[in-house]
């Protein structure tokens, strides 16, 4: 079978599509150039033509990763709809449950930028790129009277502070919180950042009561039977009177 060729261009996305997948297998640390020439069975001189040492691979895989996420980010600012429906729609998709793809990367970058210069200064324009397209769409919003942020910069750190440490707790922790929670949290930060009234707590579920039945009627008692009458003394052949007090009322003594 003929050799696929590939044009550099075309090279070099795959070399970054390898790297960013070792990398998000066993981190930063353990990557090395031969494992990305295996991957595609090419040569380490391959790899290091593109990237002249370890560290340029590192930084480019990372802006490779980075950049996707960030021209979805885009998109989704960009919808021609109001701006508290924009930046809900992004926080839910960049919340650590969402469809976003680099926050193992962005784990892995944090890790590693202080001991590496050139992915830290690749990470460090990539995160002011994502405030600024919060910062933008939050101004735009509070200059349309749809909420009150007097600092929408400081509005978009704080929320993305917020986003980045529930995703390195969720990263490292799987499992701790549901999705359903996170989303709830998420949605609560955009609520308080923004000044928007809080949503109204879900109503209790309701209680059903069992149907009401019908009282058990009361357990019937045998009748005691009555005292033979003197008709029945008739017929029974004599009229007899227990011992002790006579019936009827006493009579009056003449």
């Amino acid at each position: 079978m003929a050799r696929q060729r590939w044009s550099v261009a075309e090279r070099r996305e795959a070399l970054l599509r390898a790297a960013v997948a070792r990398i998000e297998a066993r981190g930063v640390a353990a990557l090395r150039i031969a494992d990305v020439a295996a991957e595609l069975g090419v040569s380490n001189a391959l790899v290091l033509y593109h990237f002249a040492t370890k560290e340029q691979l590192v930084a480019a895989a990372f802006a490779h990763a980075a950049e996707q996420d960030l021209a979805r980010l885009r998109t989704l600012l960009g919808r021609r709809t109001t701006a508290v429906r924009r930046l809900r729609a992004a926080v839910r998709w960049y919340a650590p449950t969402g469809q976003a793809k680099g926050w193992r990367l962005w784990i892995e970058s944090w890790a590693a930028a202080p001991r590496e210069p050139a992915l830290r200064e690749v990470a460090g324009a990539l995160d002011r790129a994502w405030k600024d397209a919060l910062t933008s769409v939050i101004s735009e919003g509070a200059a349309a009277g749809e909420f009150s942020c007097a600092d929408p910069a400081a509005a978009a750190w704080r929320l993305t502070a917020f986003l980045d440490g529930m995703a390195v707790q969720m990263t490292a922790y799987p499992g701790t919180l549901s999705r359903a929670t996170m989303l709830e949290w998420a949605d609560a930060a955009l609520t308080r950042e923004l000044g928007l009234p809080s949503p109204p707590a879900a109503p209790a579920p309701a209680t059903t009561r069992p149907a009401a039945t019908a009282p058990k009627a009361a357990p019937t008692t045998p009748t005691a039977p009555t005292a033979p009458t003197a008709q029945d003394g008739d017929r029974s052949g004599a009229h007899r009177r227990p011992h002790g007090r006579p019936h009827g009322r006493p009579q009056s003594s003449s």
